[in-house]
């Protein structure tokens, strides 16, 4: 973590007042505890999926709540084993950025830590009711340290609103910039492209000359394209919702990206996907343009894969490549307007997918490939 990081873990010990005490206090109850974390890991995630909205956003069915129950013991460990150092405080501030991004509201995550405060102090209580001074200081030691778990989730919530602040900002900014001049460059480009017409008939049979007419034509395609993309980011164009086979648009979208010989591209699990709601060609445009990333991550060598699966009631898509993935600093702001890791792109591929996806009901996130190379996941309601 950054300074920044460092100073806010401090103050947040001083606060509570934080010593060698509380530790030595916590590592006491740890050995009577270990035996019980999978109870309280139960308890747990059974006080959050008694709420439909928290249930919701825990997408993956009962192996995803037994993976997260996995995590619960090994976060409750650290909890009670410490060290309580920079690495406790930024492995629990990339916990509480996960719950940002999936979107739990905070409010469950409080009620659901009551779970862990009641049952950690029974068995505190189990442990230690003979000796009334070390019960005491256990019961201090868990106090500070719960309040200093909900203290991270605040700071990650209120990192992530700044952060959404900070977008919203940007985008004002940028509908304004592109509301005033893309209908302004929509004039001189069709006159471009009405003068290429009366160009193409002239000409007569100059090769030479066709091939240069053909290229302009191509780049005026682009420019048209730049603009509709730049135009989509700020309208809320509607959904022209029907049910989609996502089999046929996901096969429509690779028949139009053009890769090198050098490239594979692989499509595995489509057959058989539950149909989804939503506008197809706005979910063609979504697989277009991360293929077109893909191809382009992996080129001029590589493989780029699709994998599709139902997960839950929803439908998970994955585009991975073989390229060099996204470097950690691009990808906290991977999905906003005007963000590209390519030379000459302009940012507006990514922010888009996003855009659709979430006008769906669904999401795009990042992650790594194993063994390297970038991942997409689009989640899209079944």
């Amino acid at each position: 973590m950054s300074g920044v990081a460092e100073t806010v873990f401090d103050e947040l010990k001083r606060y509570v007042r934080w010593s060698e005490t509380d530790e030595q206090a916590l590592r006491s109850l740890h050995g009577a505890a270990v035996p019980q974390f999978q109870l309280l890991a139960e308890e747990f995630y059974d006080r959050i999926l008694k709420h439909e909205e928290a249930r919701a956003v825990l997408a993956g069915g009962e192996s995803q709540v037994g993976h997260l129950k996995v995590t619960m013991v090994a976060w409750l460990d650290r909890l009670l084993a410490g060290p309580w150092d920079e690495a406790y405080w930024e492995q629990r501030y990339r916990i509480g950025r996960v719950h940002v991004r999936i979107g739990l509201p905070q409010h469950y995550m409080f009620g659901a830590m009551n779970v862990h405060r009641t049952g950690l102090a029974r068995i505190a209580y189990e442990r230690f009711h003979d000796d009334p001074d070390e019960l005491q200081r256990v019961r201090t030691a868990l106090g500070k340290i719960l309040d200093l778990e909900l203290a991270v989730m605040l700071h990650t919530y209120r990192d992530d609103l700044l952060a959404q602040q900070a977008r919203v900002e940007r985008l004002s900014t940028f509908g304004q910039l592109v509301g005033s001049i893309g209908h302004d460059l929509r004039n001189p480009l069709g006159v471009i492209e009405t003068s290429l017409y009366i160009l193409r008939t002239r000409i007569g049979e100059d090769d030479r000359a066709k091939k240069h007419l053909d290229r302009i034509g191509e780049q005026l395609g682009v420019a048209n394209g730049i603009i509709t993309n730049l135009l989509d980011m700020i309208r809320n164009r509607p959904l022209a919702r029907e049910r989609v086979a996502l089999a046929e648009v996901l096969g429509g979208a690779a028949a139009v990206v053009k890769r090198p010989a050098g490239v594979s591209l692989d499509l595995e699990g489509l057959d058989g996907l539950p149909a989804v709601e939503g506008d197809p060609v706005q979910l063609r445009q979504v697989f277009v343009n991360l293929l077109e990333n893909a191809v382009f991550a992996a080129s001029p060598e590589g493989a780029v894969a699709v994998r599709a699966r139902a997960d839950d009631g929803a439908v998970a898509l994955e585009v991975e490549d073989t390229g060099p993935g996204v470097d950690s600093a691009t990808r906290r702001r991977l999905f906003e307007p005007l963000i590209t890791t390519k030379d000459k792109g302009i940012g507006l591929g990514l922010a888009l997918v996003k855009r659709i996806a979430e006008r769906h009901g669904g999401s795009v996130e990042y992650s790594d490939r194993p063994g390297g190379g970038a991942r997409f996941t689009v989640r899209l309601p079944a």
